[in-house]
């Protein structure tokens, strides 16, 4: 997507203002408001993604690494899941009608969206991601043909001009939204923690290396790469991924389970759904994470040794 994009709202006396400002409004009320819109729509727009990536399943990590059709049937995936978060209709001739409008709806991970012909002088919801920098668009244009370049591809498409950037009705311009965690990793880190041959092996690396950081669900599923991937984080007879980390002076907590304990080490604030692994590095913080469930944590010289 194109760096630097200024936020606008289309103003009064644009020749699509009203039009414009109905369907934005409509969109952002649908979606709870502009908090609502600011909250719901980044993480939809990361799951469609990752799900379509099925590190889990795959052992792929990266948008880059899918073949040409699983990137195509991501912009599927972000229609399918944009009607459902907003509560659209699928109607008429269109992906879907708002304000009784035929609206079509069109994604890309790229710098530029492909308006068919059908689409032509109709309003467009423009949805983009940008994986490297995660940032996210959500925007509205009527597609005239102005707007659009004089090429065409080998469907009759035509992409938005340089100039037609400038009549989006931006919801969301250089949005952030949620990482791909490999992205945010070394991939020294990211080789070490594969380098596993059990779950187990896995998942103590994985905390051993990204102490400090929220660790989610899904992540944890990916390096397990089992069935019963939360089984395997839990104390489990001393053999479970908590266990062997208590052992090297390590504390791994669940968001769902060890609240006071992560607030107490002044951690982030941890989902019931996510993870995240800490080493008490003082004598008072040893003896504060034994009492609330590590009484295996050795002390501080022999931790330090072992980490």
């Amino acid at each position: 997507m194109k760096q630097n994009i200024p936020f606008s709202l289309i103003a009064p006396g644009h020749v699509d203002f009203d039009l414009l400002a109905q369907i934005g409004s409509d969109l952002t009320a649908r979606a709870g408001g502009a908090i609502g819109l600011e909250d719901t729509f980044p993480v939809m727009l990361r799951q469609c993604i990752d799900d379509v990536i099925m590190t889990p399943k795959t052992g792929r990590r990266s948008y880059e690494e899918l073949e040409k059709t699983e990137k195509t049937y991501i912009g599927t995936r972000v229609e399918i899941e944009l009607i459902a978060l907003l509560g659209l209709p699928r109607a008429g001739h269109l992906d879907t009608q708002v304000c009784g409008v035929d609206v079509d709806i069109k994604n890309t991970m790229g710098s530029n969206w492909m308006i068919p012909t059908e689409a032509v002088d109709k309003p467009c919801i423009l949805v983009a991601a940008d994986e490297a920098r995660a940032r996210c668009y959500l925007g509205i244009i009527v597609a005239r043909p102005d707007y659009l370049s004089a090429g065409q591809n080998k469907d009759a498409k035509r992409s938005i001009s340089a100039e037609g950037f400038a009549h989006i009705h931006w919801l969301l311009c250089d949005h952030p939204y949620p990482a791909n965690f490999w992205r945010t990793q070394p991939e020294i880190t990211v080789t070490k923690i594969f380098s596993g041959k059990s779950g187990n092996a896995r998942m103590a690396e994985l905390f051993r290396c990204v102490r400090g950081q929220i660790i989610e669900r899904d992540v944890v599923e990916a390096v397990a790469q089992q069935k019963d991937f939360m089984r395997r984080i839990r104390s489990d007879k001393g053999r479970g991924t908590r266990d062997i980390l208590e052992r090297e002076g390590i504390v791994l907590l669940s968001g769902q389970y060890d609240s006071q304990l992560i607030r107490a080490l002044n951690l982030p604030p941890c989902p019931q759904s996510a993870f995240i692994s800490f080493a008490p590095n003082t004598p008072p913080l040893i003896r504060l994470a034994r009492q609330a469930g590590f009484p295996d944590l050795p002390d501080l010289k022999q931790a330090t040794s072992m980490i």
